[in-house]
Order: C-alpha cells, then structure tokens, then sequence
C-alpha cells in the first residue's frame, strides 16, 4: 500500500481516574501530549492521514475513549499510544480494546515508560511495536513499511521472541522537525494551571529536549543528550501560534529554559526588538541564571518562573545529586522578587536520607523562601532511576501498582518513615505555608483583572478542600 495511503490514529490516554488526591492535578494544566503531535507533523509531511485522539483534553474516561474510538468510521494501519509510568495502564487496557476494534491495525507504544521498560510493554499481547526514545523517524520509517529488523530505535516481536533494535541516533538539529501539528488538536480544551497564566489562551512549547541534571529521581531523558532549537525557531512557532490560534500566553515546558543562555539571550532581544505580545513562563535551575538574564527575560515578558528546590537538608541535596546550594536558591528567588517575576518552588518529601526532622526543616525553608507558589511532592521511585533501583534493592517500595505513582501517595517507605507520617507532613507542608495570611493577602493584593480573580478564588477552594480532607 503506497505511503500516502497510510492512516494513522495518536492516541494520548486519560489521567487515571481514582482516590488520587494530588492537589495539583486538580489545580493543574491540560496540555497536550506534543511528543505525539511532532510525530503527526513528521508524518503528515511525509504522506501519511493522522488522526490525534486527546483524551486528557477530552476528559474521557478509558471507556469513553474506547467508545469515541469505536465511533471512527474508518480503519487505521497503525495506532500509536504515548505513556508515562502512571498513565501506562490506560493506555494499555485502550489498546486492548482497540484490538477487537481495529484487528489488523499494528499497535505502537512510545513515550518515557515504554522506553524504559520496553520488555513489559511488549510482553502485552496487544502490542506490536515499542518505540524507544525520540519517535518522529523510527514511527516515520515503520509506517513507510520498512523492515522491523531494520529500523534503528524499534522492539518488535518475530517468532515469539521480542527484539530490541540499536538505539537510534538523537536528532542533532531540532530545528529540522517540523513545528506540532496543532491543527489535528483539540486547541481550545487546553488550559494552564490555575495561578500560573496573565492571559489567555495559551499553549505550551519546547525549546529543548534533555537535561543535564543527574538528579537521582529523575529518569536522564534522551540519555542526558541535551539539544537546543534556535531562536528564530521558537520564535516562528510562536507566530504561528499566535496567527492561527490567538495564543497570547506560552509556558516553556523545558527542564531548564535557560541552559542555552544565547538562545534565551537572542529570543528576549527579538521579542522586545519586534514588540511579540506574548507573555510566558518556564521552568529552570537556580544555577543556570542571573541577574541581566532574570531583567532580560522579565522585559521579554517572562511573569513565572519555577525553580526545582527539593530539599532544605544540604546532605539530602548532595544525596539527590541536585548540585544546588540553598545560599543559590535564597538568591536568586530574593532577586526574581525585586526584579517582578513571581516564583514557584518545588519541594519533595522522602528521598535518600530523609528524616522527620529534614522534613520539617524544608517546610521551615519553604516559608522563609517565601515563594509566590510552593509545590510539594512525595518522592516517587520511578522504573529508570536510580531512586528506583536504590529503593527497590532495600526493599523499600511497597506499591508495584503505576497508577499510584503521582507523586502525591505513598509508594515507597522509608525505614523512620511511615505512609502515615509522609501523608501527614504532606498536608502539614500546604496548611502551614498556604493559610499564612500573608501569602493570602500577596496574591489579593496582585489581582488586576476578573480572570485573575476567579483563578485565585479557585485555587482558594481547591487547596482549602485538600487541607480539610487530609485532617
């Protein structure tokens, strides 16, 4: 069958639906998954009808997701699932299901836990094909029919065995992708967090791919390879964005923004230069910015900035292989004040070493840091980190279940550390620093407009609910 014939069903699957209470899933985003919507483009491009199935943005249930399926009135060769360790199991009972659907369609898993774990996910007899890593060629090369054995980056199943290709090269020139087919998404049922935005609507975007933290509960995503788009890139997508779909906000989903300091130099002088009227927000280290860049990115139209802190024990810190001081992070949050970008801090509970007594120290920080927004998270030992091996090797995980694995429960424990404990200093750490009057009357006093006003009433009410169902 000639390329141009080929149809191609992405599927991004739900968010588990259950007793998971991580307050910031409820005040959180609703992106999309745009590792699936780059591989539409490549496809697309090259001769393929893709068709982009967002469940998330759907708010589908996996049976919902399994009707609107069933509701296609065409047939697919090819359906690609994308996962993360707590969404693997919805999209494998959608991929099951699927199967009676579409029974000669070849089924394609990709994303963080199938390329971890690429030998569980093909032990499913539902599954043809694991792509490891970056999808956009090894999808490209499959759909054009050319030999398993012979695409770099494929597992794929012959004679009962299961075969896992060699590794294929990373994509040296970012640039050379075409931009997300965000024509085949569903634009408008995407959101940003709640307090997180000035405007809207609003999009994600990605300036990089990798990080070049070695923390030790991260996974080393694209093998801690970091690359790097230009500026004029970027800058492209965001016009695009902006023309066709009226984004008026873009939040940097990078793992550090401001790795690339030329880049992120070259995209603010542009953005002021041509007066781009976009704000935007990111995500980056404490280590990898400074005052001129901070003033750069405010004047640029940067508002948000969240810094990864963690823990408030320096040993912890050198445990986590975090390579951060808190000397840095008091620094650079002071200065981010002064200059009039607003802060999140994230902080985590439960990694190599913690005690009672860290906990509290890094609620204590968490208060005399005094960000605009603190996120607190449950260490989660995740399949491909060496938090993951660390704890398993010691028998300290306790729950093998992915759909647990938010953040926000109890998964592994720690010998001084009960599920109980952790649970209760989880929800010490947002009573204690979200019902200071202080920080009620910080965010009061920054409402200017009534969109701003409804995001803090919501997100007033989200935390208060978590609080009072955790006492």
């Amino acid at each position: 069958m000639p390329n141009q014939q080929k149809k191609v069903l992405l599927i991004n699957p739900p968010w588990v639906i259950g007793e998971d209470k991580n307050l910031w899933k409820q005040v959180g985003s609703c992106w999309p998954s745009l590792g699936l919507a780059y591989i539409a483009a490549v496809l697309e491009q090259a001769g393929s009808q893709v068709r982009y199935l967002d469940c998330s943005a759907e708010h589908f249930t996996v049976n919902d997701a399994v009707k609107a399926i069933g509701e296609y009135q065409e047939s697919f060769d090819f359906i690609g699932l994308t996962a993360t360790t707590p969404l693997i199991n919805n999209a494998l009972a959608i991929a099951r299901a699927v199967r009676k659907i579409f029974p000669r369609a070849k089924i394609v898993f990709g994303g963080v836990h199938p390329s971890i774990l690429p030998d569980e996910i093909m032990a499913q007899p539902e599954v043809d094909y694991v792509v490891i890593d970056e999808g956009e060629e090894t999808f490209m090369e499959l759909v054009q029919g050319r030999e398993p054995k012979d695409i770099l980056g494929l597992c794929y199943k012959e004679n009962g065995q299961i075969i896992k290709n060699q590794l294929r090269p990373l994509i040296k020139n970012l640039d050379d992708i075409p931009p997300p087919a965000y024509h085949l998404l569903p634009m408008d049922k995407y959101y940003p967090a709640v307090g997180s935005y000035k405007r809207l609507p609003a999009m994600i975007l990605f300036a990089t791919r990798g990080c070049p933290g070695r923390c030790t509960y991260c996974h080393r995503a694209f093998r801690g390879i970091v690359r790097k788009r230009s500026a004029q890139s970027i800058l492209n997508e965001i016009k695009i964005l902006k023309k066709n779909y009226g984004i008026k906000e873009v939040a940097f989903y990078d793992d550090t923004f401001t790795l690339f300091k030329d880049v992120v130099k070259e995209f603010c002088e542009t953005v002021i230069k041509e007066k781009i009227d976009i704000t935007w927000s990111c995500f980056t280290r404490v280590d990898c910015v400074d005052e001129a860049m901070l003033r750069l990115m405010k004047q640029a139209g940067c508002h948000l900035i969240l810094f990864g802190v963690e823990s408030a024990d320096e040993q912890i810190l050198k445990n986590i292989k975090k390579n951060i001081s808190l000397e840095q992070v008091e620094k650079i949050v002071k200065l981010s004040r002064v200059i009039g970008i607003e802060t999140r801090a994230s902080f985590m509970f439960g990694n190599q070493g913690e005690t009672e007594e860290t906990i509290k120290k890094t609620i204590d920080f968490s208060l005399k840091l005094d960000p605009d927004e603190a996120q607190f998270n449950i260490a989660t030992a995740y399949p491909g980190t060496e938090l993951y091996d660390w704890a398993k090797e010691r028998g300290y995980i306790k729950i093998f279940n992915w759909d647990d694995y938010s953040m926000s429960n109890v998964v592994l424990e720690l010998p001084n550390l009960s599920k109980e404990k952790m649970q209760y200093y989880y929800a010490l750490a947002h009573r204690r620093f979200y019902l200071r009057p202080k920080i009620i009357l910080r965010r009061l006093f920054r409402i200017r407009t009534f969109d701003q006003l409804k995001q803090e009433i919501r997100g007033g009410l989200l935390v208060l609910n978590f609080i009072s169902d955790k006492k």
